[in-house]
């Protein structure tokens, strides 16, 4: 009997009742067809936040950055859970715990003055205000002229941009030690910190963004706010109704919609909106149309103030040839975001002229790697094996070689013996070869796993270290949710089909592997499950949801698969909502671990998520508090969150979004779908969620058919990104590989 039916006489996984006969109901009475669950449907509750059917995962956090809601944003975590608390480290490891992070800002910072001394050498911003000249003026006019059909607009752009060559390294005959981690920038001063308390208040906002305000503005964050108090936008988490009432206060009758300040502001924060999502540009007609739903009385005027003002860059794209009648695309975009992508097309590029190398025999993978400096490869978990395989290869050639994944857990499942580090670790130095003297990284070889997490500016200081006559090898799961950060990078690179692509023809094994290898092709496939490894649980509304995930987690899962609820990881559409991870979260620590939250809302043995980073989230396990922040047991390895940080950055673990959990595994995995979970679901989203889980998935299911509608119909939002089109115009002459 199907288990999904209650009427056809089988129990599902989640209806233990303590102390009754109802506790042998374990999963071998269970079904095994996610597509058919009768008990859903709309609880009539509002849509779940952060749930996201473009692929991007930025909202996932209440970390510094995306608002909660968007359609993109804070990274996907890394899985991982401790014993439970044991005695605070010494006082010391609070540093060593921040020198990975403190690393990576730095190199972040180091990687945007490469990219402004380029973009200097290319012409020179903008002054704020300025009237526009030179290749500025042009591209203006190409908005003008291509939008009005005058012209093509193939005349006003430039052509690719050379590409840099830098001096080959000399070789080392050992990898160097490790780059010492940089400082941290300076903390905001307590003047400043008064100063800007000060027009906040003026201004009738809340005095806690102060400390925000100052880390995004500076030093002079008062004297700007001041002078344009729609600088308050580019605060994380502050839209345009708090701006625009901020403003009235400071200003009273001067402050209007029409305000050129107001609507330079605007665009950059549309467009910051956009980069949650994932896109790393817009089109120009898009942008005009919000600013008009903004209020904006000349959106047209307002974007080309954005552009004089040097605020936005803008793009065009679609030119063929002189005879090409179709319009052309006008794209507007953040500098930070087109000098990135600018920037990897460059050394790709690079590395795609990479010649080939003698002794790489072996299977296809290693022969490709061998004739190409750059190569990308798909496939599943199972897959993963094989550019591991590559990269002992290289070793037995004598080439330095590295193996980089996304998280702490992707290195943890490949073991020990494959000296896999993080890509944070190894660009700031806190693992992996360290650099060369010119400053890049000391390796021949760089095969990394879960590259469609990559998002756009990692990829770039990533392959701007790259020594030229390097190797790169990009490998992941083309079905997956993308990156948390802007762009494409795996997607885009497949599209543009400038180096070998190996798909793999290794299949992930067992049910879980045939359930998710369906939900790939758009089939959500009945999939027989002789050891219950896949459960569906019908639940009626979101209330259900949360009791049902409870039972499964704590009581049968534990009881019927043998696998612990430390070990299970529950996995839902958003953060907000009746069934969201707050939600979510909150009934299951009262559950598993009961207490007040007396250090910030946290208890130690809670699990937790920790949003160490923008597109970079760690879970694990609270071990202690003091002084010094909150200490936890991230995969491992203890990490020290300072208490003006943790309200922002931690938040309970025990539910995650499919988000968050790209890139992770757990031997159990629970998936909520409440009914207000219907709109948002994607093919991505499913395939993500389903295929977190290593030994057995349990789904609650309140969605009835739509979940195999979002499989079959829903191939998830697109993305809008430039890096294809740089890298085609870049290798235009380069037959296809």
């Amino acid at each position: 009997a199907d288990a999904s039916d209650p009427a056809g006489g089988g129990h599902d996984v989640s209806d233990a009742a303590a102390g009754t006969g109802a506790e042998e109901d374990d999963v071998r009475q269970s079904a095994s067809k996610p597509g058919t669950a009768t008990a859903g449907g709309d609880d009539g509750s509002s849509p779940a936040d952060g749930g996201h059917g473009t692929g991007a995962s930025a909202a996932e956090d209440d970390a510094p950055g995306p608002a909660e809601g968007s359609a993109a944003g804070a990274a996907p975590a890394t899985g991982g859970d401790a014993d439970g608390p044991e005695a605070a480290p010494p006082a010391g490891d609070a540093a060593e715990g921040k020198d990975e992070v403190e690393a990576e800002i730095a190199a972040q910072r180091e990687m945007r003055a490469r990219i402004e001394k380029r973009k200097a050498e290319r012409g020179g911003p903008i002054d704020s205000g300025a009237k526009l000249s030179g290749k500025a003026a042009d591209l203006l006019a190409a908005v003008r002229a291509v939008e009005s059909g005058d012209a093509a607009g193939a005349e006003f752009f430039d052509a690719a941009p050379p590409v840099p060559r830098r001096p080959a390294p000399v070789p080392a005959p050992a990898p160097s030690a490790p780059v010492r981690a940089p400082a941290r920038a300076p903390e905001v001063t307590p003047e400043t910190l008064a100063a800007v308390r000060a027009v906040l208040v003026r201004g009738g906002a809340p005095e806690a963004l102060a400390v925000r305000v100052a880390e995004t503005l500076g030093e002079s964050a008062a004297d700007l706010l001041a002078d344009d108090p729609w600088q308050l936008l580019s605060v994380p988490g502050v839209g345009p109704e708090q701006a625009d009432g901020f403003a009235r206060a400071l200003l009273g009758d001067a402050c209007g919609p029409g305000d050129e300040r107001r609507a330079s502001a605007l665009v950059a924060w549309l467009l910051e909106r956009a980069a949650l999502q994932g896109h790393t540009a817009q089109d120009a007609s898009a942008v005009r149309a919000a600013l008009a739903e903004r209020k904006v009385p000349d959106p047209d005027e307002a974007v080309h103030q954005a552009v004089a003002d040097g605020a936005v860059l803008v793009f065009q794209e679609g030119v063929e040839d002189e005879q090409d009648t179709e319009p052309v695309t006008v794209l507007l975009g953040l500098d930070r975001y087109a000098m990135a992508e600018e920037s990897l097309a460059d050394g790709l590029a690079r590395l795609v002229r990479t010649g080939p190398s003698d002794d790489w025999e072996g299977p296809e993978l290693v022969r490709a790697a061998g004739a190409h400096g750059l190569v990308v490869h798909t496939g599943g978990e199972a897959a993963r094996a094989e550019p591991v395989a590559l990269a002992a290869r290289a070793r037995g050639l004598g080439l330095r070689t590295v193996v980089a994944t996304h998280g702490e857990n992707g290195s943890r499942r490949l073991g020990a013996e494959a000296g896999a580090v993080t890509v944070a670790a190894l660009l700031s130095g806190a693992a992996g070869p360290g650099r060369d003297e010119d400053g890049a990284l000391a390796l021949d070889v760089l095969v990394v796993l879960d590259a469609p997490q990559l998002d756009v500016e990692t990829a770039a200081m990533l392959v701007e270290s790259m020594p030229d006559g390097s190797r790169l090898v990009l490998s992941g799961d083309p079905g997956v949710l993308g990156s948390a950060g802007a762009g494409r990078v795996f997607g885009d690179l497949i599209a543009a089909r400038v180096c070998p692509q190996i798909a793999s023809r290794t299949p992930d094994p067992g049910p879980l592997g045939e359930l998710v290898s369906g939900i790939g092709v758009g089939e959500l496939n009945q999939v027989p499950a002789p050891e219950k490894e896949i459960v569906i649980v019908p639940v009626r509304d979101a209330g259900e949801a949360i009791h049902r995930t409870v039972q499964l987690v704590a009581d049968s899962v534990p009881r019927a698969i043998g696998v612990p609820a430390d070990r299970t990881q529950v996995i839902t559409v958003g953060h907000g909502g009746p069934a969201g991870t707050r939600a979510l979260n909150a009934a299951l620590k009262q559950r598993l671990n009961p207490g007040p939250g007396r250090f910030g809302g946290f208890d130690p043995g809670d699990r937790v998520a920790y949003a160490q980073a923008p597109g970079r989230t760690l879970t694990g396990t609270v071990v202690s508090a003091d002084a010094q922040g909150l200490r936890l047991d991230c995969e491992g390895a203890r990490t020290v969150v300072p208490k003006e940080r943790v309200e922002s950055e931690v938040r309970h673990g025990w539910a995650l979004t499919a988000h968050q959990a790209a890139g992770m595994r757990w031997p159990a995995v629970v998936v909520v779908l409440p009914g207000d979970a219907a709109q948002v679901l994607s093919r991505p989203w499913v395939y993500t969620a389903f295929g977190r889980a290593e030994r057995h998935l349990s789904v609650v299911h309140g969605v009835d058919q739509a979940l195999a509608r979002a499989v079959a119909e829903v191939p998830g939002a697109e993305r809008t990104t430039r890096l294809r089109s740089l890298l085609e115009g870049l290798l235009a002459a380069r037959p296809e590989s």
